[in-house]
């Protein structure tokens, strides 16, 4: 089997999310072509047996990148079988609410690229102050300190759930 990881990162957790999983597969015995989604444009879909794309929420929105990749891409991705994994730190928590909005986020999402994936995965992913400029860090951590009083707001905290995204990628891949 063939499989393209493609993604779009801002802070680095999905391209770590993109690499683990690109790890993974090749560790299966199988063949896999990791790129960020600049890097993919103009990609011949018919080389892959499978597709696994990735992009993270900020603000209730995709990358502009990602959005844009998934607009130019979309006729050309039909007949090909796309796992989409959209990270965010809202897919951490248990909140009814955080998970309508997820929902609404891809649903607006595919509205406006044209495109819906075979299968979406919501994957929690990192708090990282570090790397956030001055106002982010300050709406970061108001949100942090409201669903996880327990974190330590100065310090990067990753939440993703290697073990699931395990099993859902090999699941999804029949390994």
């Amino acid at each position: 089997m063939k499989v393209l990881v493609a993604y779009a990162s801002s802070e680095g957790q999905t391209r770590k999310i993109a690499r683990w999983i690109s790890d993974r597969i090749a560790d299966s015995g199988h063949s896999v072509e990791l790129a960020s989604v600049a890097d993919a444009a103009g990609i011949d879909f018919g080389r892959f047996d499978r597709v696994i794309l990735a992009a993270s929420i900020h603000v209730g929105h995709y990358q502009r990148a990602f959005t844009d990749f998934v607009s130019t891409e979309a006729k050309n991705m039909r007949g090909t079988q796309v796992l989409f994994l959209s990270i965010s730190l809202a897919a951490a928590g248990h909140d009814a609410e955080d998970w309508t909005g997820l929902d609404r986020v891809l649903s607006d999402f595919c509205a406006a690229t044209g495109w819906t994936p075979d299968k979406t995965e919501q994957i929690a992913g990192a708090y990282k102050p570090s790397q956030y400029d001055v106002f982010r860090r300050f709406v970061m951590r108001r949100i942090v300190a409201a669903k996880d009083p327990q974190a330590e707001l100065d310090a990067d905290k990753e939440y993703t759930d290697w073990q699931r995204l395990a099993e859902e990628v090999d699941d999804w891949l029949g390994l």
